[in-house]
Formats: C-alpha cells, sequence, structure tokens
C-alpha cells in the first residue's frame, strides 16, 4: 500500500517528529497561557474549560462583548510575554471546601459547576502559573500598578490558576514562542447544551518547532482549499437546506448523477462477491429498538418516536435489526451459511447542531450496510473477503493507502471467553492472510464482539475512518437467532456486522476533498460537454448530445450563448473532463474538435473516435 502524494506525506512526517506526549503538554500549557492573557487583557471574563485536541488547543470564555481578530492578536503577544517570562508551573491538592470559597469570591461559577463534577474520591488539584510574589511581574514589564496581584480573573498577569488535572510542561519558557498561533473564534454552548450560555471558544494550534507550524499552517491552508462544502456549492453537487432543518442533504442533479454511479457500482460488485440485497423500512416499532439494546445504549443519538394508533414507532438509526427480522422470517440451515445481506439503508441520527458539518455529520445518511451470518470457522473466510472487497473498492475510488486497526475485547461485554478467542483469532488470521499490518487496540473492541477499523488516507496525507467489519454475539442471542446444525441441532449463528464505505454522504464529501473536485471521468457528473461556437451549429451538435447519451454517456450542450472563449472557461471551472468545440469545419467534416481537461487539445475526432476515447477514460478510472 503506497500513498497517493509523496509530498503530503514528507509534511506529515514532519509533524509527527514530537513525541506524542510532550504535544500534549505543550497544548495544555498553552491553552492555560492563552486563559491567563485573555483575562489580564479582558477583566471580568470568566474561564469554563481548555483541553489540548489532535492540533492544538482552545479554552472557552464568557465575556459579552466579542472577541475580534484584533483582540486574537493582542491575546497572542501577551502569550508570548508570558511564554519569554518563564513562569514555573505548579500542581496542588486543595481541599473541596478552601477553594470553592475562592472561587465564589471570585464569581467564577462555571468553576464551581466543574468542581461539582469532580467525583468525591478523586482529589481536587489546580495548576498554577508564576508566583504570588510581587516581585515576578518585573519579568512581564508590567507597570507597578498591576502589582502585587492576586490569582485568578484580576488585571495583573503573573500569577494564574486553573481546576485541572493536568499534564502540563514544567515552565512556560518550555513553549516556544514562534511555534503556536491563534486560529479562530466560534461560538460553543456550556457543556455543549443549547439550553445553556453561549460561549466563545478560542482555537489554537501549539507545535514543537516553528517549522511544524509552518508545515500546519500550510496544510490547513489546502484543507481549506479542499473543503467539500465551499466545492460542493461551487460545482453544484449538494445544498444543506436550513428550511428543511439541518444536518440533511439535498443531491442535485448533478450530485445524484454522482450518487447514481456509486450506488451502481457497489450494487455490482456487491452482487458479484455473493451478495444479496435487501431493501428495508425507515421506520418500525419502538419495541424493536429496546430488543436490539439500541433504546438502551444509543437513545441519545436516536430522534423522538412517534406515536401510530397509540403505538410509539421509531425512525431507524441502524439497519441491522430490520435484516435480522428478514433472517428471523424463515428457520435456516448450516447449509446457507454463510448468508451476506447488503443494503444501501438511508438511517436518521440525532446531532446536535453544533456537531453538524457539511457531509462529514449530518441527521440523515445512507449506509453501505451488509451482514453475514456465518459459522464460527466461516469467520476467517468472510472477514478475507470482507478485506479483499474493500481493497478492490477503494482502489478503484483512487485510495491505495490504509491505516487498519484490531480491537480486542474491553471489560464490559458479553459471549464466553471461547467465543471471543475464536472470533479475534479468525480476524487475526485473515488480517495475516491478507498480508496487511495492522495495530491492535488492547480493549477496544465492542462490548458485543471484536473489529477491525480501516482508515483511507487522501490525497494530502488525512486519514479518514469508513470500513468496518464487526463479530457480534449480543444480537444473535438478544433476537434468538438459530439455525439447524449438521446433527439437527438448533445453534446460535454468528452475525458479522461490515461497512465499506461508511456512509455514501460522508464518502462523496471525502471524494471531493481527495480529488480537490477534479474527478475522475467514470465518476464525474459531466463526462462530456459540447461547446457550439455559433447557434448554426447547435443541431448537430445536439445531435452528437443524443448519440453519446443514448450510449450512456453524461453528456451536455453549452446552452450559454457565450463566446467561444468564455465557455471553455466556464468548463473549466467546472472541472469538465473531456469538452468537444463544434465550429463550421466541424460540421463540416463530422467531427469534433477535443479538448482534455489537463492535456489541452487533442484534436479532431469523429464520433466513433470520442466514444472508444469516452470509454478509455472510464476504464482507467484516474483523473485527466
Amino acid at each position: 500500500m503506497v500513498s497517493q502524494v509523496a509530498d503530503s506525506q514528507l509534511n506529515n512526517d514532519v509533524l509527527l517528529q514530537s513525541d506524542p506526549q510532550k504535544l500534549l503538554r505543550i497544548r495544555h500549557t498553552c491553552s492555560h497561557v492563552m486563559a491567563m492573557a485573555v483575562q489580564k487583557l479582558f477583566p471580568g471574563t470568566k474561564v469554563t474549560i481548555g483541553p489540548s485536541t489532535e492540533t492544538g488547543f482552545y479554552y472557552d470564555f464568557d465575556r459579552k462583548e466579542p472577541f475580534t481578530t484584533e483582540d486574537l492578536s493582542r491575546i497572542e503577544e501577551e502569550m508570548r510575554r508570558i511564554i519569554r517570562a518563564k513562569l514555573p508551573l505548579t500542581r496542588e491538592v486543595v481541599s473541596r471546601e478552601e477553594i470553592s470559597a475562592e472561587i465564589e469570591q471570585l464569581g467564577e461559577t462555571y468553576k464551581l459547576e466543574i468542581l461539582a463534577s469532580i467525583p468525591l474520591e478523586e482529589p481536587v488539584t489546580r495548576y498554577l502559573i508564576g508566583s504570588p510574589d510581587p516581585g515576578k511581574s518585573e519579568e512581564l514589564d508590567l507597570p507597578p500598578e498591576q502589582s502585587p496581584i492576586n490569582p485568578v480573573n484580576l488585571p495583573a498577569g503573573d500569577y494564574w490558576w486553573d481546576l485541572c488535572a493536568g499534564p502540563h510542561l514544567n515552565s512556560t519558557g518550555e513553549i516556544n514562542p514562534s511555534a503556536f498561533a491563534l486560529e479562530s473564534v466560534a461560538g460553543a454552548y456550556w457543556r455543549g447544551d443549547e439550553t445553556k450560555p453561549q460561549l466563545q471558544r478560542i482555537y489554537g494550534t501549539a507545535w514543537e518547532t516553528p517549522k511544524q507550524l509552518k508545515v500546519y499552517l500550510k496544510q490547513k491552508e489546502e484543507i481549506k482549499r479542499r473543503d467539500h462544502r465551499k466545492l460542493g456549492q461551487e460545482l453544484k453537487l449538494f445544498s444543506i437546506e436550513e428550511d428543511a432543518g439541518g444536518g440533511l442533504v439535498f443531491w442535485h442533479p448533478r450530485g445524484a448523477a454522482m450518487r447514481r454511479v456509486i450506488e451502481d457500482y457497489w450494487r455490482k460488485v456487491h452482487i458479484e462477491s455473493g451478495y444479496e440485497l435487501l431493501y428495508t423500512p425507515h421506520v418500525a416499532n419502538l419495541n424493536l429498538w429496546k430488543t436490539s439494546g439500541h433504546f438502551d445504549f444509543y437513545r441519545e443519538n436516536m430522534f423522538d418516536s412517534m406515536e401510530i394508533e397509540e403505538q410509539a414507532y421509531q425512525i431507524k438509526p441502524m439497519n441491522c435489526p430490520f435484516h435480522i427480522l428478514i433472517y428471523k422470517h424463515d428457520l435456516h440451515s448450516y447449509r446457507e451459511f454463510p448468508i451476506r445481506w447488503g443494503e444501501l439503508g438511508t438511517v436518521y441520527r440525532y446531532e446536535r447542531s453544533g456537531a453538524l458539518h457539511g457531509l462529514m455529520r449530518v441527521r440523515g445518511f445512507t449506509q453501505d450496510d451488509a451482514h453475514i451470518f456465518c459459522l464460527p470457522e466461516q469467520i476467517v473466510d468472510e472477514s478475507l473477503a470482507i478485506l479483499n472487497l474493500t481493497e478492490r473498492i477503494f482502489s478503484d475510488f483512487g485510495f491505495q493507502n490504509y491505516e487498519v486497526n484490531l480491537s480486542t475485547r474491553p471489560s464490559k461485554s458479553v459471549g464466553s471467553d471461547d467465543i471471543w478467542e475464536v472470533a479475534t483469532d479468525a480476524l487475526i488470521k485473515a488480517l495475516n492472510k491478507k498480508g496487511w499490518d495492522y495495530v491492535t487496540d488492547e480493549g477496544g473492541g465492542a462490548f458485543y464482539g471484536p473489529k477491525i477499523d480501516i482508515k483511507i488516507k487522501d490525497a494530502i496525507g488525512r486519514l479518514w475512518q469508513c470500513s468496518t467489519i464487526q463479530v457480534d454475539f449480543n444480537l444473535p442471542e438478544r433476537f434468538n437467532l438459530e439455525y439447524v446444525a449438521d446433527e439437527g441441532t438448533r445453534q446460535q449463528p454468528i452475525l458479522i456486522h461490515r461497512a465499506i464505505l461508511g456512509s455514501l454522504e460522508r464518502f462523496f464529501g471525502i471524494l471531493i476533498e481527495n480529488y480537490l473536485g477534479d474527478f475522475p471521468v467514470w465518476l464525474a457528473p459531466i463526462q462530456l460537454r459540447l461547446l457550439p461556437v455559433t447557434d448554426e451549429q447547435r443541431e448537430y451538435t445536439e445531435s452528437i448530445a443524443a448519440a453519446l447519451k443514448q450510449q450512456g454517456f453524461r453528456v451536455e450542450v453549452d446552452q450559454s450563448g457565450q463566446r467561444l472563449g468564455k465557455q471553455i472557461r466556464i468548463a473549466e471551472l467546472e472541472k469538465i473532463p473531456v469538452v468537444a468545440v463544434v465550429g463550421k469545419k466541424e460540421v463540416t467534416e463530422e467531427t469534433l474538435n477535443i479538448r482534455i481537461r489537463k492535456q489541452g487539445d487533442v484534436g479532431a475526432m469523429t464520433l466513433p473516435e470520442l466514444q472508444n476515447l469516452l470509454e478509455k477514460l472510464i476504464a482507467e478510472k484516474t483523473t485527466v
């Protein structure tokens, strides 16, 4: 499995040069330094929480006036002054009574809530930056009237603390003042609850070296350039209509054309791989979700139920209980196994508005779901077959590099030790037979069985979780699934859940960003655009388009009436892979002048020659 873009991988290597634990301490300390700077510059501001993140840190603040871009610059400069002062960080274990009284005196209401949320059996700790010694303020070049100073929420700046479990650096001086930056301000509800106060969240990034920061900021710009939300609008692929409530995807004609291609391809390769396809409803009696356990374990991610004829019905968050009901409709024999059923099933899950993000996080999406009912001794072969199918599908979509994780039994789980051992060993054997390297996530499996997760790497080195293979002992038991074994007894089958693309919506977003909207011909919503030079060539142009559409190609004629140069420019902006110019000469000679997007003019072609060219480009499954 080879990386697609060497430069991007080199950039990632630069970012991975630091020890993750050291980066965590740098970023967590940066968040505290930022909060300290904010409270010095903007007296009266209250702080809430400030964790580290995958690429940096943030802190949530309660302040009436919005933070501006100029404010971020001032905060950055104050942070650098605090860093240059090399102030020590000290961890203290404090009594709940004393710290509560101190917090109340300071009016930090959010800290009281945080304190109350710490379990009584756990110690209460705080981290201090600096010292209450007034002399220290000279290192920060503070005016005399700002010292001596008190902790928390006062105008001065060389002594500050917050409730925190850590970890942190030993000194602010361990942060490189040229290796961090504040990025943006966003709204955030306290505790993520829309009914609670809205806060201001300042995001920052921090690294060990300035070179890492430079690489990160460059990659961030590239990510912004590839943003599927922006490209989706520009290329007229999809929209998220707020009038419909948000988090619901509207596929426009061009996006819908691509979706049809993806769905048709998915069905074809699954039928070739021995799957039978299902269609199931969008709602079911709420009792079904109680039997499956989703009501107990997944309720917060489900929409409210609706009442129909005094019965509670639930819009489906998962497809698996529906496939199980189809299985239960008949008594099956071991001779039928494995039974492979797949469905492009649309599910609905409640996501808070603040978590929604284009196609990547929505409230309604279509899973490429499949369930395999099999015998324990068939897990290896079925898992290997799924891995092979996954590789085939990802390769056809242009992804060659993956990260694979094997997750084993967690402390809380169902099923006997024997069946867990059989299932885990089977997944390991399948991975070994496939020859894929993997990382073991000890205890990271689902409560109902071990699993394999596959992340694909895109053109700029980002990893996207898409595929999963999950062995399940729980649902067969909950639904009393049976089959007739070879000796005539009734036995419980193994259930394998699997998805390869994950969801069509999210995978479509990944494709947009991976290809920068410049899709290979087989996926492109418009494979060929015909450009008539004048209206005199329109009749001939329309006849060519009709003939190609009859052959299944996605073709359209430019109807803008613009001069030729403008038509070509529009086609370039819309990333049309192939265009054909039709002028007086082409009509006379019954040819077309062909331009391939990244090659330019390739000369005149007859209709059969153009047809052969399109077929070749489609078969290659690469961008042109």
